[in-house]
């Protein structure tokens, strides 16, 4: 994966690993407003907390499970 096209540039050189840690603001598209609303609604910190969150699991689950729907 081109994790340039996903995140900030200053967050480019980073690990996978360190990503998981990262702010979830350091998503390219994602403003520091918006991570503010995330952590009020959520507290989704971090770009991990983020792809734990379960309404995005779900919302993960839905999607795929429709492509295979008849």
């Amino acid at each position: 994966m081109n994790i340039i096209n996903a995140v900030d540039k200053a967050y480019e050189t980073k690990s996978l690993k360190e990503l998981v840690n990262a702010p979830v603001d350091a998503l390219k598209g994602v403003s520091e407003n918006d991570a503010k609303l995330l952590k009020d609604a959520f507290n989704v910190k971090t770009i991990g907390d983020l792809a734990q969150l379960k309404y995005v699991k779900w919302a993960q689950a839905i999607v795929t499970l429709a492509e295979t729907e008849g």
